[in-house]
This record gives C-alpha cells, sequence and structure tokens, in this order.
C-alpha cells in the first residue's frame, strides 16, 4: 500500500521583524549583527516582517533580497491592512498573518505539565502544548524547549527557552542554572548576549515585564 502524504500541525520558532519604514539596509544591519551574535540560531531562520507602520506597500522583493543577504529569508507578512498588499505578498510566495493586535490570542486549555527526564540533547525540540513544561535534566546548547505555558528546568539551561509560545504573557521560565542561548516569554526574547552577568549560572526566574523580559534570583 503506497503511503500518502500527511497534513499535521506542528510548531516553529518565528522571528518578527518590525518595520518603521522602507529602509531596508538598516534593517538588514541590525539583522546582520543579530546572525553574527546567533549563526547557529539565526542564520537560515524564518522572518515575518511586520508592515503595519508603513504608510505603503513595501517594495517586497527588495524586502526579501535585503534579508536573504543576512542569511535570514522572509516567509511571510503581518500588519497587512490593504487587499492590494495581501495580494502581492501571496503572488511573491509569502504568506499573510494576522498579528496578536489583530486577533486576540484566547487562554488556551491548560493539560497536566509534560515532564521530561532525560537531558535534552543538542537538536532536540520539546514542545508542551497547552501545558507547562518541567525538565529534571539539563537543556544542551543547540536544544530548544518550548511551551505554552511556563517552563521549569532542574538542570543547566545552556539551549533555547521559549515560554508563552501562544502568547500567555504572565509565562515564566525557571531553571537552576542560567547558560541559555536564547530566553523568551510572549515572543519578547533575549539573546545570550543580553543576560545580565550577575544571574550567570545561578538560578533564575525569567518573566515578562511591560513587553521586556526580567530576570529575578531564583531563592529556594
Amino acid at each position: 500500500m503506497l503511503k500518502q502524504p500527511e497534513l499535521k500541525g506542528s510548531t516553529f520558532t518565528l522571528s518578527v521583524l518590525h518595520l518603521v519604514d522602507d529602509n531596508f539596509n538598516a534593517a538588514a544591519d541590525i539583522l546582520a549583527e543579530k546572525v553574527t551574535q546567533a549563526p547557529g540560531f539565526f542564520e537560515g531562520a524564518p522572518v515575518v516582517a511586520d508592515i503595519n507602520r508603513l504608510s505603503q506597500c513595501p517594495d517586497i522583493n527588495a524586502l526579501k533580497r535585503c534579508l536573504q543577504a543576512t542569511g535570514m529569508i522572509l516567509v511571510g507578512l503581518t500588519g497587512v491592512t490593504h487587499n492590494n498588499t495581501r495580494q502581492l505578498a501571496l503572488e511573491s510566495g509569502l504568506a499573510v498573518l494576522k498579528s496578536s493586535k489583530q486577533s486576540r490570542i484566547a487562554d488556551p486549555i491548560q493539560t497536566p505539565a509534560k515532564v521530561i527526564t532525560t537531558p535534552v540533547r543538542s537538536g532536540q525540540q520539546i514542545y508542551a502544548k497547552n501545558a507547562d513544561l518541567v525538565v529534571l535534566n539539563h537543556v544542551s546548547a543547540g536544544a530548544e524547549v518550548i511551551a505554552d505555558g511556563s517552563i521549569h528546568i532542574y538542570g543547566v539551561l545552556r539551549g533555547r527557552a521559549i515560554a508563552g509560545a501562544s502568547g500567555q504573557k504572565k509565562a515564566r521560565i525557571y531553571c537552576q542554572n542560567l547558560q541559555s542561548e536564547l530566553l523568551s516569554v510572549a515572543g519578547s526574547y533575549w539573546l545570550s548576549d543580553k543576560i545580565p552577568q550577575e544571574h550567570v549560572e545561578r538560578p533564575a526566574m525569567v518573566s515578562l515585564n511591560q513587553e521586556s523580559l526580567q530576570i529575578d534570583p531564583l531563592t529556594l
């Protein structure tokens, strides 16, 4: 019996580039710096451009070329308000996505926490849909742990931790030893170079405070 293709739901990390004007070269310079800081995460990564603040339809082909020059790939637009822009995006092979401001994110139905007892190794991705994620071990560099709720790591966090993946702003990241490549809560993220040195290799709690990440010591 021939195997048939299957369409299944999954989750991926998408970075959003918020454009303020049509100076794509300036935006490309910022992205190139990000790629240099964390090539393993950003090189070849998909990007969605938010064009909500632009006064007119952007030159989509020019935007694609600028992003491609940085090593990142434009896969879609958000903040689209005009039908002609939407049509141009689709004709260019881009997806058109609704932003969280355009459609309210409903609170998901929480399910029991997903518990991982083994180390999360480089290249692995663990996702806890509509739930918290508990890792009773280490998260290696190059690994990615994602949860719609909060993330609890009872070991060293060296990889990427993405909490509140569906937009839950009250989500948090707890870990016993913070050495993360990337931290994200409800879409706001920090790379390793932005983590204050006083929290590195220490127990920490990461939360969202007025659209920016905040790290506090985790006292036991």
